[in-house]
């Protein structure tokens, strides 16, 4: 049995889920989730116990694999309208800035023209200084990806650190060549 899947998802004060035709809706403080789940995996939500209990069919490969990433995604679901995810970049280099403007934020990152990209809904983006962007929300996967995007436009390279990071990123620098005069 799953190690992961066979543990039941708990769920918090100010957390509330329910379960209808295959779908997972979860509200809380920070927004409110679906999550469309697998039509062979059985979730039951136990309210005196308050917990979500996943189970599966069989032992086959496929069911125990979607056992542990059913009970992952409803965990992420309930951590994220209880507390939210967020990821920060760092924009490293000279004259690298962000700049935020109602839905849009600007890149300047050393291009011949300012990268403008649309901040998604369901999403709240900060720039609390011109080196630092802030994204937030309570989709963990669309949190990722769109942090993913803005790191995408200009990628921290090893050999000068310039360009995007995550603050808790680390980047192995690379030695640059030398060269060596022949006298």
């Amino acid at each position: 049995m799953s190690r992961l899947g066979k543990k039941p998802v708990e769920i918090p004060d100010g957390v509330k889920l329910s379960l209808g035709n295959g779908v997972l809706t979860g509200e809380g403080p920070k927004g409110k989730l679906t999550l469309s789940l697998h039509p062979e995996m059985k979730v039951a939500i136990e309210a005196a116990n308050k917990k979500v209990v996943i189970s599966r069919p069989s032992d086959s490969r496929k069911h125990r694999e979607l056992h542990g990433l059913t009970r992952s995604l409803i965990a992420n679901v309930v951590k994220g309208v209880q507390v939210g995810y967020e990821k920060k970049l760092e924009l490293i280099g000279v004259g690298y800035t962000a700049k935020l403007s109602g839905k849009q934020i600007t890149l300047t990152l050393g291009f011949s023209h300012p990268v403008v990209m649309e901040v998604p809904d369901g999403l709240t983006v900060k720039v609390p200084s011109t080196t630092m962007v802030e994204i937030a929300g309570c989709d963990k996967r669309l949190v990722g990806q769109f942090a993913a995007d803005v790191r995408f436009n200009r990628p921290c390279e090893p050999y000068n650190s310039k360009g995007i990071k995550y603050t808790d990123e680390v980047v192995r620098r690379k030695a640059g060549k030398t060269f060596v005069t022949g006298a």
